[in-house]
């Protein structure tokens, strides 16, 4: 059976909170005893979750050079739950009965596990729906992606899909208005209209959007930069552009 590391304290209780059933073995530190271990604890044993004591060379190796583990690994059975385009028009269908704008998130091309771990993390922060990018050529959810996303990863639907310009075509068609990111647009953030049905897109450092996605955004738009540095980290630029929509929807 395949199996999927998930580590880091606040992504392990996220997923005991979330998805209790998924996970087959805890593995913790032994000798660590602080209180937030305790709460990882006592949601364990109220899933009758299996958990073994082992020492940190145990963990590290687990890991290899992924990240820093904070003495919690949960071993899981490989999620089964496939977020894809059906998800979407499904998701769509279910915001427009409860008379909800969307509110989503297109990451073009984001290779760095990290850079999409804090992207899922502001999502989920901002009240983002759902979290859509490209099957190739981008980061997934890795062990990485989910210890960064600090149990974000857990509860926000991650969809990956295999044409993201026609997906963004059948957002527009649902009614949904584009909005890049891009440092050549003409009209800042704090000056568009992010209320409504939206989706913001984002591109991957140096390349930015590639060209077919920019063709079908509806609006470009840019963060203004008063210093000498010409752009900002990807998941910085998606954090800033969140919160402004987020203050405009009325927080």
């Amino acid at each position: 059976m395949a199996q999927e590391l998930v580590y880091g304290l606040h992504a392990v209780q996220a997923l005991l909170k979330s998805s209790p059933q998924q996970v087959q073995e805890l593995l913790l530190l032994r000798g660590r005893k602080d209180q937030k271990l305790q709460k990882i604890i006592r949601q364990a044993e109220q899933n009758e979750i299996v958990i073994r004591f082992v020492d940190r060379r145990v963990l590290d190796e687990k890991i290899g050079d992924e990240g820093n583990h904070q003495g919690v690994l949960a071993i899981c059975a490989a999620a089964t739950k496939v977020y894809d385009e059906q998800f979407l028009k499904s998701l769509l269908q279910q915001l427009d009965d409860r008379g909800e704008p969307p509110f989503l998130l297109l990451l073009d091309g984001v290779t760095d596990p990290h850079n999409l771990g804090a992207c899922l993390r502001s999502a989920e922060a901002a009240g983002v729906h759902a979290v859509i990018a490209p099957k190739d050529k981008a980061a997934g959810l890795t062990p990485t992606a989910r210890k960064v996303a600090c149990g974000a990863a857990e509860v926000l639907p991650f969809v990956t899909v295999t044409n993201l310009a026609r997906t963004l075509q059948m957002l527009q068609q649902a009614g949904v208005w584009i909005y890049g990111a891009a440092g050549e647009a003409e009209q800042n953030i704090y000056q568009a209209q992010l209320t409504g049905p939206l989706a913001l897109v984002m591109g991957a450092e140096g390349p930015g959007l590639r060209r077919l996605t920019r063709e079908n955004c509806d609006h470009l738009i840019k963060i203004p930069m008063a210093g000498e540095v010409s752009s900002l980290n990807v998941s910085v630029a998606t954090g800033v552009c969140l919160f402004e929509a987020v203050r405009q929807r009325g927080g």
